[in-house]
């Protein structure tokens, strides 16, 4: 082998630059078609969202336009009535007495006499209600009105009436001819609900007022009155209303819906209309979101169930607490959006409910071709890269890889291509040069190596057998979960055996003997010359030897020294791997079901399991055991659940300084009946929202955690009637674990001897 020829610049430039090339036009791809795929996905998500507010928007317009009808219409009567009151009237006395009479109960009523409830209005005036001249012109100026124009309104609305602050009614109702006739005499409409809300003082501004909705059993429907009052001269003269019925409102509105959403109705104060799952056929009340009787009378419905009435509170409050103008809102906590519209009228609140996965499905579906044609682009660069890559440089690395699994199967003569000039060349002279230098060292240690290796092939016998001892005894003994943590343990401390022998070997590899065999040729062939003495004393390099020999021995004498502490280590980490199975041992008789117990003891032996991790990461140990007697118990599983809780406290303390590292366990009895294990750390802590979570099977907080110990601890604490609570301030303040035990004494049932036998 000459000198290292210089590299080929020119080649070298040309893959760099191709490789920058071909990762930049990667990024851009990627970045670009990552930019429209996001952009296309939001815009077709605000599309369906401005879709949901015109639709949430029309239908109200929709569903508005028979409350609209009766503002019309009443606004009509209003007129009308008031015309015939300002008209002189002529003959009123005798027409009111040829119409209606006065009957034995004090009350006035049509006369029966031809009277058909179908074609004409009724009237009924209450027992005690004095009829003056002005009131008697009111009445038959009423019952004109109602008599022009109810007919033409009964094809919306089921009824048309007349209410006068005195207390008669004017109705015309063909559904119910014959009402005024057998209405009570005592019977004051007055008094109903709707009627209130037309008076001066509680309608000021003398606006057109909507009841609360209510069950009308003649018309077997749910019915709100629509009321206007007319004042004349300052003073209420009269209030005109109509009753609108509710069924096919309330039945369009649940059943007619954008597909993957539902829709609903609801009042401000949280009285509900219409939904899907609302039943109103033989309920004896209207649905109440915000009140705590039962939602519908004694008729039971899904919307009942505490979670559907805190969902329902929680559109309701969402609704009221929306932006002026904002007709969609997102739900929190219900993944939810809600398009929301008023029914001008009543003022009700129309409200399309639609789930986040309906609004996001399709953008993702448009947005996935345009994420497949970035993939199918970014695909074909890279496989235009891959084969010019191929050509120029994974071929020659190809061979360097052959080359490299032939010195580690021992072949050291490797061809390699070493003609090319450039910094593969030069990588391939310098391998050549490499498999010499280890060939050369392979020999050298291979007597070095062979003794150690022994050892620790038969250390690692030993502690396979030892593995495969301790296996076997926790399948027998049932106790999978603490033979988990006592190999884990031995896996620790076989891990600082595995570490020692490997520290030991690299100190015999990286020893160069070599040099010693050096001198010795170098010494040998001036004894042959027959100048050995003249070369030591008077040549320069024969008088570096003997200061060399010095130096190496003493050198080999502190490598010797290293390796003999390290296989100390050895040993003493065997020992001790010897002392956690045996502790283990005493756990491998077959369970009982109930046994006695010295709890003091068993947490003992529960730190004693986990000893060497403790130490290992330098945990302060702090014990406060009560005096407790013996107890009746299931051993194992107490002692699994104490093991797991000292490992969690473990891993939780491995942020926390060195030297501040601190785990407490406790044992006390606080009543009579109960006896606690308290498992403590100042670790880091655990949030409020995962204390709730921490028991469930799967749930960890840990990389590489498996998220069973703390759910089958807590398994185990109810089998043994018992319970295993958490505890926590928060991040960074630690946590606290405790297992609450029945008492059951020792002398309470009779005691079981490990073969067995009673005591």
């Amino acid at each position: 082998m000459g000198s290292s020829p210089s590299s080929g610049p020119s080649s070298s430039l040309a893959r760099s630059t191709l490789l920058k090339m071909g990762v930049g036009i990667a990024g851009v791809i990627a970045l670009t078609t990552l930019a429209s795929y996001l952009h296309l996905f939001d815009s077709v998500r605000t599309e369906a969202l401005e879709r949901l507010e015109a639709y949430a928007t029309e239908r109200s317009q929709r569903e508005q336009s028979i409350f609209m009808l009766a503002r019309d219409n009443q606004a009509i009567l209003a007129k009308a009535l008031e015309e015939k009151l300002r008209a002189p009237g002529e003959g009123t006395d005798a027409r009111f007495e040829r119409l209606f009479a006065r009957l034995p109960d004090g009350t006035v009523r049509s006369r029966p006499e031809g009277f058909d409830g179908t074609r004409v209005p009724c009237v009924f005036v209450p027992k005690g209600v004095a009829l003056d001249a002005e009131l008697r012109q009111r009445i038959l100026a009423s019952y004109d009105v109602v008599a022009q124009y109810g007919p033409a309104f009964h094809a919306r609305f089921t009824d048309t009436f007349v209410t006068l602050p005195e207390g008669p009614l004017i109705l015309y109702w063909p559904s119910s001819p014959t009402w005024c006739q057998d209405a009570e005499p005592d019977f004051s409409v007055i008094a109903l609900d709707f009627f209130p809300g037309s008076r001066p003082d509680k309608n000021p501004r003398r606006e057109m007022t909507w009841s609360a909705i209510f069950a009308d059993t003649v018309a077997n429907s749910w019915v709100v009155v629509a009321s206007t009052p007319l004042d004349m001269e300052g003073r209420h003269v009269a209030t005109l209303s109509h009753d609108v019925l509710l069924k096919e409102l309330m039945t369009r509105v649940a059943s007619d819906h954008l597909p993957g959403g539902y829709n609903l109705l609801f009042r401000d104060d949280g009285q509900l209309i219409a939904h899907p799952e609302l039943d109103m056929e033989g309920a004896t009340a209207p649905y109440d979101i915000l009140g705590e009787e039962p939602p519908l009378g004694d008729k039971p419905t899904p919307l009942g169930a505490p979670e559907r009435r805190a969902h329902l509170r929680a559109i309701l409050e969402r609704m009221k607490a929306r932006e002026p103008g904002q007709r969609v809102v997102e739900l929190p906590g219900h993944e939810e959006y809600l398009g929301v519209s008023r029914l001008e009228g009543p003022g009700w609140n129309f409200v399309t409910v639609m789930p986040r996965r309906e609004v996001s499905q399709p953008a993702l579906r448009a947005a996935r071709y345009v994420l497949l044609f970035g993939v199918v682009s970014l695909l074909l660069e890279l496989g235009i890269m891959f084969w010019v890559l191929r050509q120029q440089i994974s071929r020659p690395l190809l061979d360097f890889i052959q080359a490299t699994a032939r010195v580690a199967a021992g072949e050291f003569q490797v061809a390699l291509n070493t003609s090319r000039k450039d910094e593969l060349g030069q990588l391939a002279r310098a391998f050549w040069l490499m498999a010499n230098e280890v060939q050369r060292r392979e020999e050298a240690l291979r007597q070095a190596n062979e003794g150690l290796e022994q050892r620790v092939e038969q250390r690692t016998g030993e502690l396979k057998e030892a593995h495969q001892k301790l296996v076997e005894s926790a399948r027998r003994a049932g106790m999978a979960e603490i033979a988990t943590s006592v190999l884990h343990n031995v896996g620790n401390v076989l891990n600082s055996v595995i570490t020692s022998a490997q520290i030991a070997r690299e100190r015999v590899v990286g020893a160069r003997l070599e040099q010693v065999g050096r001198v010795a040729t170098l010494l040998g062939e001036h004894q042959q010359q027959g100048d050995l003495a003249n070369f030591l004393v008077k040549d320069e390099r024969g008088q570096h030897v003997v200061p060399f020999l010095e130096r190496l021995g003493k050198h080999l004498v502190d490598e010797r020294q290293e390796i003999v502490s390290m296989l100390e280590d050895v040993g003493r980490y065997t020992e001790h791997i010897g002392t956690i199975v045996k502790l283990q041992q005493g756990y491998a008789k077959p369970p009982l079901v109930q046994e006695p117990v010295q709890l003091a003891a068993l947490v003992e032996d529960a730190l004693g399991i986990n000893a060497a991790a403790l130490s290992r990461h330098g945990v302060a140990v702090e014990r406060h055991l009560a005096s407790v007697p013996p107890v009746l118990t299931d051993k194992h599983k107490v002692l699994m659940i104490l093991v797991n809780l000292i490992s969690n406290a473990k891993y939780a303390l491995n942020e926390v300084p060195a030297g501040q590292k601190r785990l407490t366990v406790a044992l006390e009895r606080p009543s009579e009946e109960w006896i606690v294990l308290e498992v403590r750390d100042n670790g880091m802590g655990i949030e409020p929202e995962l204390l709730i979570r921490i028991f469930q099977h799967g749930f960890t907080t840990r990389e590489d955690g498996h998220g069973f110990g703390l759910h089958s601890s807590a398994l185990a604490a109810q089998d043994l009637g018992g319970s295993l609570e958490a505890h926590s301030e928060g991040p960074g303040r630690g946590a606290t674990f405790k297992l609450m035990l029945p008492f059951v004494p020792a002398l309470a049932r009779p005691r079981w001897s490990d073969s067995g036998e009673t005591e």
